[in-house]
């Protein structure tokens, strides 16, 4: 049988339910502008009738409502939309980390300029033409001095912001590590909040907010995978574990990342940007650049010493070689045969680099010529690093070897023909000498061609890199706007809901004030004491 104050019950649950709404409408409009935060709603439903199913059924016919219940109040979030705006983050974290590196070592580079390393090197190989028309001019010597040290300036400098490029990316990589790991502790942590409240039965909605924000964050940094379970996120990164429940199951660390990445755990995101940056581009290039130095000052070149010429005493071939007589004749050196002296026709060898060339001549004192190029480095291999022109030519310009003939004079006394410049005409012609051949034999061409495939092939992978950043980022914001549409605050939508609620409860409102009426006439106005 219905109460006499059941309405005022009926009321008074439609009056909590309203204000509930209210409250959550309140909240997401507050948060509208808040960073992860995802849209709440209240689950209403009609609450139990106050007849039930029974052997003790009354006769009143249909069953009489007992008004509005909330249920719950739950975020309106889509799973599939975060696992794949997971996944396009970590694409647009990797792409923009190489991008960036790519960047910088176009910077670095800094190709085509007018400042760059092949003005540097033309206005080497200038010097020397200048050299040739006049051998003994000091001016002319000096400038060689200026140049040659210039080259070597600018190849000590690219080597070193290639290091500290190296370098930045270690540090970069140890400091992306220490923040996985404090994202991890911070999800732990989370699960097992989330899991004690929700275990009394709400639901932890802001907490879930903060979860899947972190998780969204740690998803730029690398290509993780999410399962959602009782205990809350398990988090791995390829078959490494993360984070169990509660429990962090990883020490997150540069070490760590780069065993990531060397067994292909680790495959996108910026730690994985660095790590493939710091191991492929900037290694790569400073291989190149070493090449290119060592090249210069030791690669096999093949060059043409005119007939007449005179190498010093003892001097011997690095490979099988030919001397082309003038009668056309042509006379076989092997390896490591003395050259006749002076040379009875042209002499085409092979030489190790700008040091075996320069070896060839006679310095102005007479004496023959000495390695051009040495290491800074005493004992240590020539690099762009480590390239230097040899002290000893830099303090004294008049050992450049320049001449390739010497002279009897009417004694019979042997001395240099200083005005010669035979040597300095096959330096300047190193510009154009298309025989350089790597100390591995793998690239042979100008100095000039190692560098213009060394420019082209960053060109070309900054280009890809720049492309694919942006393709990534394209998905990254349209997978997110796939995801506001679905958990974002619409002030439209909440001002309505507002609306709605507000009505809602001032009819409730409305309604328990003219029951309660009601009831004062029933008590107040019938029977005795109304009479």
């Amino acid at each position: 049988m219905t109460s006499t104050f059941h309405s005022i019950e009926t009321a008074r649950r439609s009056l909590f339910t309203q204000t509930a709404a209210l409250n959550t409408t309140g909240h997401n409009i507050a948060n509208a502008n808040t960073e992860g935060y995802t849209r709440q709603r209240v689950n209403m439903k009609a609450a139990i009738p106050i007849e039930a199913y029974g052997m003790n059924n009354s006769t009143m016919p249909g069953q009489l409502g007992t008004g509005v219940e909330f249920t719950s109040i739950e975020r309106i979030r889509e799973m599939f939309l975060d696992d794949q705006y997971r996944g396009e983050n970590s694409a647009s974290g990797n792409w923009s980390i190489q991008s960036d590196t790519l960047d910088k070592l176009e910077a670095i580079v800094n190709e085509p300029s007018d400042t760059g390393i092949r003005t540097v090197l033309d206005n080497f190989w200038k010097s020397w033409s200048d050299l040739s028309k006049n051998p003994e001019d000091p001016t002319a010597r000096k400038i060689v001095v200026q140049t040659a040290q210039a080259l070597t300036d600018a190849m000590n400098y690219m080597s070193t912001q290639l290091s500290n490029l190296d370098r930045d990316l270690g540090t970069n990589i140890d400091v992306k590590g220490r923040e996985i790991q404090s994202y991890l502790n911070s999800i732990a942590d989370l699960n097992q909040s989330i899991s004690k409240i929700e275990g009394m039965g709400d639901k932890a909605n802001d907490l879930r907010d903060q979860r899947d924000l972190l998780t969204d964050k740690l998803s730029k940094i690398a290509n993780i995978t999410v399962l959602d379970t009782d205990a809350g996120y398990n988090i791995s990164l390829g078959t490494q574990p993360l984070v169990q429940g509660a429990t962090v199951s990883a020490a997150v660390d540069s070490t760590f990342l780069s065993t990531a990445f060397a067994s292909g755990d680790l495959k996108a995101g910026e730690a994985y940007g660095m790590l493939f940056s710091k191991n492929t581009y900037v290694a790569d290039y400073r291989k190149q650049l070493d090449t290119m130095a060592n090249t210069i000052a030791n690669g096999e070149v093949q060059v043409t010493i005119p007939a007449g010429s005179t190498l010093p005493q003892g001097y011997t071939v690095l490979r099988d070689s030919e001397i082309i007589n003038a009668d056309g004749t042509r006379t076989t050196l092997t390896a490591g045969s003395a050259v006749p002296s002076p040379l009875p026709g042209d002499l085409k060898t092979s030489v190790m680099g700008l040091n075996g060339l320069h070896q060839m001549g006679y310095a102005m004192n007479g004496s023959s010529g000495r390695p051009f190029f040495t290491s800074s480095v005493a004992g240590e291999p020539i690099t762009a690093a480590t390239l230097k022109l040899n002290p000893e030519i830099a303090a004294d310009p008049s050992l450049f070897a320049t001449s390739l003939r010497t002279g009897t004079d009417s004694s019979g006394n042997v001395s240099v023909i200083k005005g010669n410049n035979t040597l300095a005409l096959l330096f300047s012609n190193m510009k154009d000498n298309n025989t350089f051949s790597t100390a591995d034999g793998s690239k042979t061409g100008t100095v000039g061609s190692y560098l213009s495939s060394m420019v082209g092939q960053l060109g070309i992978q900054s280009q890809e890199a720049t492309r694919q950043a942006s393709n990534a980022d394209y998905l990254v914001d349209q997978v997110s706007s796939r995801r506001q549409s679905v958990s974002g605050v619409s002030l439209d939508e909440e001002m309505s809901n507002m609306l709605v609620f507000q009505h809602a409860y001032s009819a409730a409102a409305r309604f328990m004030t003219t029951y309660d009426e009601m009831l004062d006439k029933l008590i107040n106005s019938t029977g005795t004491v109304g009479r």
